[in-house]
C-alpha cells in the first residue's frame, strides 16, 4: 500500500465501511495520532463514544507539549487559545524548610506552558485532527472487535453503535454497523478495549493505590470585603505558577491551579488505605457556608494537611514573601468559594501490560498503562533544558509519545521500512521503556513523601528496568559485582538516586553554583554520562574549596560572606545530585529523542511525509 499525500478530508454522518487507521477514542492520545496519520496522507477515523467537549481531570501541561504540538501545527491554537500561562512550578516536600521551583522561562519567555481546562483542551485537539483530515465520529461506541480468521491475533473488523438525532428533531436513534481497516490504535482509555477484553492481560501494581480527591475553587462575590484567592510568588516572575506539597502526614500530595476561566484546581491525592482507616477517626472540619456531602466534608477536612494550599485558599500569598503562619486545625477561613457540586473523586491505581501492539493493531495512552493518578496528574522536575516541573500531566507527555509511535510505527509497516512484526515489537518497546522511566521515579517520589521504604521490586520488569535505566546499575553498585537478577535493595538504591530530581533547589542556587564550577561547567549538562559517587564528592570538595578560597578573598576586602561552607557545600551538593539524577531521564521529554534511542535495532524517522522507522547500522 503507498500513501497519498494529497488525501482529502471527508465528513460522514456515520462511520465508513473501510479506513486505512481505524481510532478507538478521541482524548489527546487519539487525537494526536490521528492528525499525524492523517497529515501522512492516511484515511483515518476515530471513534469516540463520547461527545466533546466532557469532563477530564489533569490540567497542568509541561513545556515538552511544545514541540510535540508543532510537529502537528497545533501550536499556534494553543498560544491563541487564552489558556493560564504556566512559568514554573513549585513543590515542597516536608523534609525541607523551602519549596524548589523550576523556571520554564529562563530560557526565554516563550518556553511556558499552561494550564488548561481539560474539556477544551481535548476539544482543541480532536477539531485539529478534523483539520488535518480525520474523520471525527462522536457518540459512536465500539462494542467489538473482529479478528482474522487465519490470524486470531490481528483485529480487522469493529463493530460499533452511535446516536444519532432523527431528521430534524430534538429526538434521538441508535444506529449500528461495522468498519474494517489495515491498522487499529486503542486510544480508549482507563476502559482499555484490547487489554482487558480480548488479551486480558493488564497488571495491576501493588505499590500505588491512590485516590484523589478534587475540586474546584472561585472569588467570593464579595472580593473587597474577603480578600480573595492567594497566589504563589506574587510580584515576581513566578507569579501564578502552580503550587504542590507533601501532605503533613506523609499519605500523599496536594496541588494548586490556577485557570484561565477564573477558577482554581485544588485536589488531594492519598494513599487509599489511610484514606480510608481515616474516615473512621477524622473528625470533619467543615465551615457553614459550605452545602457539603460526606465526600465533600472529607475533602475539606483533609486539605489542612496542606498548608500551603489553605494559605492561598485564605488569601495569603506562597513562595516569596509570605503572609502569615499556616491555619491551625480546625481554623478555616476561606475568603474564596467552592463551586457547588465540583467536588470529585478517583481511585486509581497503577497498571501495565507486557504487550502494547501486535500484527495489525497498537495500544497508546491509558489503554495500555498508567502511573496512578500520578500519569493523569504526576511530573517530574527532570531536565535542565526543557524546565520539566515536579508534578501533573506526564500522562499528556506520554500520550503524545506513544501516539506518535503509533504512528511512526504503523506507517513504517506501510512504507516497508521494515516487517510488521518488527514495527509492532518496536513500539511496545517504546512503551514499556518510557513507561518504567517513569514508574521508577514516581516510586521514588512517593518514598520521598511518605519517608519510608516502598517496597516494588514485584511490580517492576527487570528488562525494561534495565533498558531504560543502564547507565544506572553500574553507578549505583560502584565497585561491586552486578547480581544476574534485580534485588529489592538495588532497586531501592535506584529509588534513593532518583529522589535527588525533587531537591529543593532554584534557578538562582543553580546559577551560583555553575559560577562555582569554572571551566568546570559540564558538570550542569544533563546531557553527559552520570557521575559516580565517588567522583561526585570529589567534585563537591573541589567546588566547596573554590568557594572558601574566593570567600576568603572577599573577607581579605572587609566583605565577607557569612554563609557557612558546610550550608554552601549542602546546597552545591544538592544542585549536583538534582544534575546527575535528570541525565538518567532528560531524554525522555525531547520528541528528537525519538529518533536518538535506539530500540529493537531502529530508530524513529520523524520527516514529515517520511515518518516511519531507520535501521541502526552498528
Amino acid at each position: 500500500m503507498t500513501i497519498d499525500a494529497k488525501l482529502p478530508p471527508t465528513d460522514h454522518s456515520s462511520p465508513p465501511e473501510h479506513v486505512d487507521v481505524l481510532i478507538v477514542g478521541g482524548g489527546p492520545a487519539g487525537s494526536y495520532a490521528a492528525s499525524v496519520l492523517s497529515l501522512e496522507g492516511l484515511n483515518v477515523a476515530v471513534l469516540e463514544a463520547a461527545k466533546f467537549p466532557r469532563y477530564h481531570i489533569g490540567e497542568s501541561l509541561i513545556p515538552s507539549v511544545r514541540p510535540y504540538l508543532r510537529f502537528i501545527g497545533a501550536e499556534e491554537k494553543m498560544i491563541d487559545y487564552g489558556f493560564k500561562k504556566k512559568p514554573g512550578s513549585a513543590i515542597k516536600f516536608n523534609q525541607f524548610k523551602h519549596e524548589g521551583y523550576t523556571d520554564f522561562i529562563a530560557l526565554g519567555a516563550n518556553n511556558n506552558a499552561w494550564n488548561v481546562v481539560r474539556s477544551e483542551f481535548d476539544q482543541l485537539l480532536l477539531n485539529h485532527a478534523r483539520d488535518c483530515g480525520a474523520q471525527i465520529y462522536e457518540e459512536t461506541k465500539v462494542t467489538s472487535i473482529s479478528f482474522d480468521a487465519d490470524d486470531d491475533g490481528k483485529p480487522i473488523s469493529v463493530s460499533w453503535t452511535q446516536v444519532t438525532p432523527e431528521n430534524n428533531t430534538i429526538t434521538t436513534r441508535t444506529i449500528s454497523g461495522l468498519t474494517t481497516f489495515t491498522h487499529l490504535i486503542d486510544a480508549s482509555g482507563r476502559a482499555g478495549l484490547i487489554s482487558t477484553k480480548y488479551l486480558k492481560n493488564r497488571h495491576f501494581n501493588a505499590s500505588l493505590k491512590n485516590i484523589a480527591v478534587w475540586g474546584y475553587w472561585s472569588e467570593c462575590s464579595d472580593r473587597e470585603a474577603k480578600g480573595g484567592m492567594g497566589t504563589y510568588g506574587k510580584g515576581t516572575v513566578r507569579e501564578g505558577a502552580p503550587w504542590f506539597e507533601a501532605l503533613k502526614d506523609e499519605s500523599g500530595w496536594a496541588w494548586f491551579i490556577p485557570l484561565h476561566n477564573g477558577k482554581t484546581s485544588v485536589g488531594i491525592v492519598m494513599n487509599q488505605e489511610q484514606y480510608n482507616a481515616q474516615a473512621k477517626t477524622r473528625s470533619t472540619l467543615v465551615p457553614g457556608a459550605f452545602e457539603s456531602s460526606s465526600l465533600t466534608q472529607r475533602y475539606l477536612a483533609n486539605l489542612h494537611l496542606a498548608p500551603g494550599v489553605v494559605k492561598l485558599l485564605s488569601g495569603k500569598n506562597v513562595g516569596v514573601a509570605e503572609e502569615s503562619e499556616e491555619s491551625e486545625e480546625g481554623s478555616l477561613n476561606f475568603r474564596v468559594t467552592l463551586e457547588p457540586g465540583s467536588v470529585r473523586s478517583a481511585s486509581d491505581f497503577s497498571y501495565s501490560a507486557p504487550s502494547y501492539a501486535g500484527s495489525g493493531y497498537r495500544i497508546v495512552g491509558d489503554a495500555g498503562g498508567k502511573q496512578a493518578v500520578t500519569f493523569f496528574m504526576f511530573q517530574i522536575d527532570l531536565f535542565l533544558v526543557a524546565f520539566i516541573d515536579p508534578f501533573f500531566s506526564s500522562g499528556i507527555h506520554l500520550a503524545f509519545t506513544g501516539a506518535l509511535s503509533a504512528a511512526a510505527t504503523i506507517c513504517a509497516s506501510i512504507r516497508n521500512d521494515c516487517t510488521e512484526d518488527q514495527a509492532a515489537a518496536w513500539h511496545t518497546k517504546r512503551v514499556q521503556v518510557s513507561y518504567t522511566r517513569f514508574q521508577i521515579v514516581v516510586l521514588s517520589a512517593y518514598k520521598q513523601m511518605r519517608a519510608q521504604k516502598v517496597d516494588v521490586l514485584s511490580d517492576v520488569d527487570e528488562d525494561n528496568f534495565d533498558r531504560a535505566f543502564m547507565f544506572l546499575r553500574p553507578v549505583i553498585q560502584g565497585a561491586a559485582d552486578m547480581g544476574s537478577r534485580l534485588s529489592e535493595s538495588e532497586l531501592q538504591r535506584s529509588l534513593d538516586f532518583c529522589i535527588n530530581l525533587f531537591n529543593p533547589t532554584s534557578p538562582e542556587e543553580h546559577e551560583a553554583v555553575r559560577g562555582q564550577l569554572g571551566e568546570s561547567k559540564e558538570l550542569m549538562d544533563v546531557t553527559k554520562p552520570v557521575i559516580d559517587p565517588e567522583t561526585m564528592k570529589h567534585v563537591l570538595k573541589v567546588t566547596t574549596l573554590c568557594s572558601t578560597i574566593a570567600n576568603d578573598a572577599t573577607k581579605d576586602n572587609g566583605t565577607a560572606n557569612q554563609q557557612p561552607d558546610s550550608d554552601s557545600e549542602s546546597k552545591s551538593k544538592m544542585v549536583l545530585d538534582k544534575i546527575n539524577a535528570r541525565r538518567l531521564v532528560h531524554t525522555e521529554y525531547a520528541i528528537n529523542n525519538l529518533e536518538a534511542e535506539e530500540l529493537e535495532g531502529y530508530v524513529v524517522r520523524l520527516g514529515k511525509g517520511e515518518l516511519g522507522l531507520v535501521k541502526v547500522v552498528m
